[in-house]
């Protein structure tokens, strides 16, 4: 296998902040404790990512591409990059280094013991009207799911790709990625983490689509939970 670790990162309109995000991650594949590649899913942009991307995984070696033909949301993109890794573990950020690539080594130790390790944001560096809607979504959420996540939308996760890939497609799949992981009955583990405030660009969420689609979702899980397939085989026989 040629990577340990692979870093999926979502792209949408983010042409402000791409060649940064080129710099930082350089850097961290350099020191990685892991032999690490990086797969930009470009999610539709329109204003000129997507060339951009294209010049950065053409000159830099383990930097790979995926271009949507049109905008079909995080989740979406989130879930390509999850099919198309093929180490053991990846990882996902996003591509306004409101969080850093060198934090996944804060992460990566407990990735033996946890399937799903997750940074959680204690102090965060955003708008107060951005801090005010994600409280209020990840509320909402709580309030069906109960998963005792203190930051579940937070960007820096690192997974057990074979649990990444058995989580079925929805809209806003990042918001349920814990959830998802202990309805297969995996193990989870919160690791306090640096927020940095955004340099370039602008948010892509707002009070409407962190409170309106967290509830919807959350009504899509609740049936899901109930009629979710899990099982472990034990012994087989094919041929």
């Amino acid at each position: 296998m040629k990577y340990d670790f692979t870093i999926i990162i979502p792209v949408y309109n983010e042409s402000e902040s791409l060649e940064r995000l080129e710099q930082k991650l350089k850097e961290y594949l350099q020191r990685a404790s892991r032999k690490t590649c990086i797969i930009l899913v470009d999610d539709g942009s329109t204003d000129g990512s997507t060339e951009i991307i294209r010049e950065i995984t053409s000159r830099n070696s383990d930097f790979y591409r995926i271009v949507f033909k049109e905008n079909a949301g995080k989740g979406a993109a989130l879930k390509a990059g999850f099919e198309a890794t093929t180490s053991p573990l990846l990882g996902y950020m996003d591509a306004d280094l409101q969080t850093h690539p060198e934090d996944f080594e804060r992460l990566l130790p407990f990735s033996q013991e946890y399937e799903l390790v997750i940074y959680w944001r204690q102090v965060r560096e955003d708008t107060g009207v951005k801090k005010l809607s994600s409280k209020v979504g990840n509320a909402v959420r709580n309030l069906f799911i109960n998963d005792d996540i203190h930051d579940s939308g937070c960007p820096l996760k690192v997974i057990h790709t074979k649990n990444a890939q058995q989580i079925p497609m929805l809209t806003s799949l990042q918001r349920f990625i814990p959830a998802m992981i202990l309805l297969q009955k995996g193990r989870i583990k919160e690791v306090p983490i640096p927020h940095y405030p955004r340099r370039a660009g602008v948010s892509k969420y707002s009070f409407k689509n962190r409170l309106l689609g967290p509830l919807f979702d959350c009504f899509g899980y609740v049936w899901m939970k109930k009629t979710y397939i899990n099982y472990e085989i034990k012994e087989k026989n094919l041929d």
